[in-house]
């Protein structure tokens, strides 16, 4: 299939860009990369009467340490945060999930932001945002706000954004002492969309949790940051203890089904990846300073 007919305006600047969605409404659609909204377009499950194509400000690149948080701009690239000694430092979670996004050429031309606001339930890198408590910061005709990556993602390609607003950059606090993250996906075909996903980042001391982050992706409408995680902090893991904690996940769930998977499948691939992060993550030796993988 095809796009339907539909008005096309490059913006010139961020400024520009608020303009032609202030004028247009939820009409617009943002082209940032390209790789999400292009099919969705040729499917006809969107179908704008203008897209505001941001591709080519340079102001919403780049990737940088500010303080105590890493500020990633809405048109970094994939294969740029592959590549970032800064992500690698201090938020590899994403450098690893991002491995798993589709194919060279996606990665080559998909950006942050663009996959945030997509908002895609099988995507990876909303699980990650959620999972590393960022900060989705948005701008619009009455300034900035800044949105908690977990109250961002309202559904189903849905999110905080109103149509007036763009997505300008994400925060995400640097890894801090002790810290150490995993991230594994389920799919028939490396490359293919996910089945059931998880991304997490944890602080280990003395063998025990003291900080436990779960984002699940695939296996509902959003990213889930798991309350399950609440009985493995500051607790020795036991067998017993962690078959409580995978049944409280299981009972949190609620996947879809499709072609890929049935819900039954969704729940019992997560509770896999489960058992594997808590397993993987309490195996690695401790830290004294800085982060692991």
């Amino acid at each position: 299939m095809k796009a339907a007919a539909f008005a096309y305006a490059r913006a010139t600047s961020v400024v520009n860009a608020l303009e032609l969605l202030a004028a247009h409404g939820d009409k617009a659609r943002v082209l940032s990369g390209g790789q999400s909204l292009m099919p969705a377009m040729n499917l006809r499950l969107l179908s704008p009467d203008i897209v505001v194509d941001i591709g080519g400000l340079a102001e919403l690149r780049g990737i940088a340490v500010k303080g105590d948080v890493l500020v990633i701009g809405a048109l970094t690239r994939h294969v740029d945060l592959l590549g970032s000694p800064e992500v690698a430092l201090h938020a590899p979670l994403l450098r690893d999930a991002v491995a798993h996004v589709a194919h060279p050429a996606i990665r080559n031309r998909g950006t942050i932001g663009g996959s945030l606001a997509h908002a895609d339930p099988a995507s990876e890198l909303p699980a990650c945002v959620v999972a590393l408590d960022a900060t989705v910061i948005v701008r619009g005709p009455a300034g900035e706000r800044l949105i908690a990556a977990t109250g961002f993602f309202k559904g189903i390609y849905e999110t905080a954004l109103s149509p007036d607003e763009l997505l300008v950059a994400v925060e995400v606090p640097v890894a801090g002492q002790g810290s150490t993250f995993f991230f594994q996906e389920y799919a028939r075909r490396h490359g293919d969309y996910a089945i059931a996903g998880l991304a997490a980042r944890a602080v280990v001391a003395r063998g025990r949790f003291t900080d436990l982050r779960l984002g699940f992706f695939a296996v509902g409408d959003r990213p889930l940051l798991a309350s399950a995680a609440d009985k493995l902090i500051n607790a020795s893991v036991t067998a017993v203890l962690l078959a409580e904690a995978a049944t409280a996940l299981a009972d949190e769930l609620d996947p879809h089904e499709d072609q890929q998977a049935s819900p039954a499948m969704r729940r019992h691939l997560a509770t896999v990846l489960l058992r594997r992060c808590v397993a993987a993550l309490l195996a690695r030796p401790e830290l004294e300073t800085g982060a692991t993988k």
